[in-house]
């Protein structure tokens, strides 16, 4: 039996768990001493405390590991998850796949052009530098052990819940916030859970992939799209520089470019079942707000 170890188990994490079915079993680790963490887990996935020091016990989490799948971010330090358990890890002779998740944020700013994997990155923020440091760390350990690695580099994620621009409109939450020629790439996470599952049927060791659809867009257009399919008027557009973001929520737009995603098509065959925020949102639309 296949098994998949996931360490963080977010949103990604969490679709790929639930799109593979038959045949799997899944562990993940669990961030030590927070409470919040543990409410409304999946039944199928055992769980492993993960603190300071790292897994208790390394042999056990990681015995019959075939597939492992990392998605918590890296801290000032690196990758704790390579910090602490790289010689664990190269020393698994069960596993068959590693699939790291980063972000397009490594690219930098490219003033609205298109980017590929072939694009030499220019992080502009800390948090995608260090994004772009464990994903060479992890690349490394795939030289260096042969164990296959690939790196995934996602584009703005939404989906079902509260990860949509539908969501964000019912709630009261969307803004209009205009910034001339600014665009952003997203991908729907059904479609990265399609990559993941893709690329574990054809593992190649130092891939790099974008993980993005085919319709960059202004992110007031996602939001007027959005009130469009809830018949309702859209806020007002506000400029960007009266908007009031958080620092965090300010910093994406530092970056502006187009993320290409060909090789995800061409090479792992993957075929977008929402190659647009309207389909994507079309069928967030219909599941969750008609009755």
């Amino acid at each position: 039996m296949a098994r998949l170890f996931c360490f963080g188990l977010g949103y990604s994490a969490r679709a790929l768990v639930a799109r593979l079915v038959g045949g799997w079993s899944f562990a993940a680790s669990l961030r030590q001493g927070d409470p919040a963490r543990r409410r409304d887990l999946p039944q199928n996935v055992r769980f492993y405390d993960f603190g300071d020091a790292g897994l208790a016990d390394p042999a056990a989490a990681l015995a019959g590991v075939t597939h492992l799948l990392v998605s918590a971010p890296p801290d000032a330090d690196g990758d704790p998850l390579l910090r602490r358990h790289r010689r664990d890890l190269a020393a698994c002779k069960s596993l068959a796949w590693i699939g790291y998740l980063s972000t397009t944020s490594v690219y930098g700013d490219h003033g609205g052009a298109w980017v590929d994997e072939d694009t030499p990155p220019k992080p502009g923020l800390a948090r995608a530098q260090r994004r772009l440091t464990a994903e060479r760390d992890w690349l490394a350990l795939g030289q260096d052990s042969g164990i296959p690695v690939q790196v995934f580099r996602l584009a703005g994620i939404y989906g079902p819940g509260r990860r949509s621009a539908l969501y964000q409109a019912a709630t009261g939450r969307a803004k209009c916030i205009e910034k001339p020629g600014q665009v952003f790439s997203r991908i729907h996470v059904a479609d990265i859970a399609a990559v993941l599952e893709a690329s574990i049927k054809a593992p190649r060791n130092g891939a790099i992939y974008n993980v993005s659809d085919d319709l960059p867009a202004p992110p007031a257009e996602v939001v007027r799209h959005a009130c469009k399919l809830l018949g309702m008027d859209p806020p007002p557009a506000v400029p960007f520089e009266e908007a009031e973001l958080s620092e965090m929520a300010r910093s994406f737009y530092a970056d502006n470019k187009r993320v290409r995603n060909d090789l995800i098509k061409r090479e792992l065959g993957v075929r977008l079942a929402y190659p647009d925020y309207k389909a994507g949102l079309a069928a967030i639309h219909a599941e969750e707000f008609t009755s």
